[in-house]
């Protein structure tokens, strides 16, 4: 893909990015207790949240989860196992060099700008995940997965406290799986650390989806 740099090894995918809003504390905190110490992609948690909690949710995912968790910094390099989690009101982008830039924004599409720059730099070795949450943030991250040849997960909206961000992703056709949330974990270490998974779940776009850019 033009631009991109596309990692090798035995992970079938290099990034995850988790977003979530309205109820995401508690979905993305059960998401990420549940990945194993080992699980070696980078996860990106965009949580829509206010400025004064913004170290709260890196706090609390890091009583829970195996994996290290820690507040992102712009100038991170992305690529090593952890979970980062993006200041409250920022979004970011992966430049050329791998590092993450963090960029201030007061917009509610804070998971589209980062899932897009994570497909634009990691192609089909990006994932991206949709949980509980208002409005349509991640649907155009979708997208942009899709295009790029990366995987979505998407929480079933029955099993989120708010189901707008589940439900404008699946309305998109670009979705590869729908889960409820009590599996997305399982799921993501599937995908990822099982041989030969991720392309067992290779969906085509729905042919009415608008994919392009």
């Amino acid at each position: 893909m033009s631009g991109g740099v596309h990692s090798s090894g035995s992970r079938a995918f290099d990034v995850v990015v988790i977003a979530a809003s309205y109820g995401g504390p508690a979905a993305v905190g059960e998401v990420c207790a549940a990945l194993p110490a080992d699980f070696p992609a980078t996860v990106l948690v965009v949580q829509h949240r206010p400025p004064t909690i913004d170290t709260f949710l890196a706090t609390a995912l890091g009583r829970r989860a195996a994996l290290p968790v820690t507040l992102a910094r712009g100038g991170q390099r992305v690529g090593d196992s952890g979970i980062l989690v993006v200041p409250a009101r920022h979004s970011g982008t992966i430049g050329v060099d791998g590092l993450l830039d963090l960029v201030p924004s007061a917009s509610h599409r804070l998971a589209d700008p980062l899932m897009a720059s994570v497909a634009q730099r990691h192609g089909p070795r990006a994932l991206g995940v949709v949980l509980t949450g208002r409005l349509d943030d991640g649907a155009a991250g979708v997208r942009a997965l899709k295009r790029a040849g990366g995987r979505s997960v998407v929480q079933e909206p029955a099993t989120a406290v708010a189901g707008d961000m589940p439900s404008a992703a699946l309305a998109t056709g670009c979705v590869d799986l729908v889960m409820p949330l009590d599996r997305i974990a399982a799921t993501l270490v599937a995908l990822t650390m099982a041989p030969g998974a991720a392309d067992l779940f290779r969906v085509p776009p729905s042919p009415w989806a608008t994919v392009a850019a």
